[in-house]
Formats: C-alpha cells, structure tokens, sequence
C-alpha cells in the first residue's frame, strides 16, 4: 500500500513560552518541532506497511526549515519525504494548503492518505478538504485502521460522548488520525544522522500546475485579524466539607448567581 502522511513543522509548546505580537505570535528564536497529531499518523503509516506492504512518502507545505521534520520522519522510517515550496504559498489558510497538497496527490498515485487530527492553528480543516477537493471519502478522528482486501479498510473513529464507531471505507480515502492511536517509536540521532544527506524532492506551483491566485494571501477565504489572550476571570472558589455540604453549597451558589430558578 503506497501511503501519503501530510505534516508540519509547528513551534514545540514544551520548549518555548510564547509571546503574541499583533495578530501572531513572536517567532524568533523559536524552537520547532513535528506536530504531534502528524507524528502518530506517520506512526500508523509505518504500521500498515508493515503488515501490508508498499511504503509511506511524507509531504509538508514549507520553506527549506520544514525539511527538518520531514528528515525526522524519514528516519522514523519514511521512504521519501517531499517539500511542497513556493513563495506564492506563503499565508495560505487551511483551503490553500489543502489545495496545494490536492496538486501534488493528482500527480502520483497513492492508496492512503493520513493527515493528523488537527494542526497547531487547531482548525482541523486540511483533511476534510483535501478530501473533497480530491473526491475522495473522509473520515476523522480515526483510532484504528485494519485492512481488509486491499480495498477496503475497517476505521474505528470517536465520536461524541466518548463512545466510538466501526465503519468500513473504500480506498483511495483520506483519514485524519486522532492521537493516542499508538505510540510513536523513538528517533534517535543515528537515524537522523542517516538520511540527513537523502535528496528531497522539492516542487513549486509550476511543478504542480497551480494557479497561484487559488493559494497564499491571495487565494485565503479565512484572515487571522487578532491574537489576544482572554482577560482573566476570577478564581475559582473551592467547597470544603463534605459531598452533601457542598451539594447544597453549590445549589445556593447557583440560586444566588442566577443559574437556577
């Protein structure tokens, strides 16, 4: 089964504080790292080839920065890794990465398609719309993947009220896959050090044949017109005493603040 995985490059909360500055936030000096949700759809990629045969391609939308993660997946155990790279795709919104990755799958051939559940903006829409754009069926939140004849697959997925369902889907599909699928297997630097040389292929709008009005600022339907970080409400207040105390505690405190008639 040839699979592609779509990643990206994000800043890595646990080693920065971030400070916001007019409608972004302040990137210098930054350190980046693979979004995690993208790291356990490589995951799952590499499992299904292991059972399935064929290999994984990973692809991000970048600058020559984003190889870095795509190295990093390589020495996960990716085959290939590709960087879809052009100064037009610069501030494109979640429609315009989905249609700059929506080019490069309509040149190859491939049987899966797995994105992460969602991206460090947390829109969750690039899945959804590569998958329309490419008429493809779409599934989200995606927790178990088995093949069945090849093709088909049977996809567990969460949905609301912690509970799950079981459906089968036709392949080519895309998925969105929803952390906790699995455990991703370490990367050490020997890895990193191995393919740290491997060529990757970089491709622009021309390469893909793309109009470079549908992507970037000037095919964006979505501009971020602020960042700001909510003004802080008052503490929470802590019941002492015993379950039935602060049962009747909170039905006063609610009576007297209006939640309750």
């Amino acid at each position: 089964m040839e699979i592609l995985v779509c990643v990206k490059r994000v800043p890595d909360t646990t080693e920065n504080e971030l400070q916001l500055t007019g409608n972004d936030i302040d990137r210098d000096d930054l350190v980046y790292s693979i979004n995690e949700p993208d790291n356990y759809a490589v995951e799952e990629a590499l499992q299904i080839v292991a059972k399935t045969g064929g290999s994984v391609t990973v692809a991000t939308v970048g600058g020559e920065d984003d190889e870095e993660v795509l190295r990093r997946e390589m020495a996960m155990g990716a085959k290939q890794g590709v960087l879809l790279s052009d100064d037009a795709f610069n501030e494109s919104d979640g429609r315009g990465i989905a249609t700059v990755l929506a080019s490069y799958v309509g040149k190859n051939h491939y049987d899966l398609i797995l994105t992460g559940v969602q991206a460090d903006d947390g829109a969750a829409q690039v899945g959804g719309m590569l998958a329309a754009m490419l008429d493809y069926p779409f599934a989200s939140l995606v927790t178990s993947i088995e093949a069945l004849d090849g093709k088909k697959l049977r996809i567990s997925r969460e949905i609301e009220g912690g509970n799950k369902e079981m459906n089968e889907i036709d392949l080519p599909c895309v998925l969105s896959i929803q952390t906790g699928i699995n455990e991703p297997r370490y990367v050490g630097m020997k890895g990193i050090r191995q393919v740290a040389s491997v060529e990757i292929p970089a491709f622009g709008a021309a390469d893909l044949g793309l109009d470079t009005s549908a992507v970037g600022a000037a095919g964006a339907r979505v501009n971020r017109t602020d960042y700001f970080v909510p003004a802080l409400g008052k503490g929470a207040e802590i019941l002492q005493g015993s379950r039935e105390e602060n049962i009747d505690k909170v039905m006063e405190l609610m009576k007297a603040r209006g939640g309750l008639n």
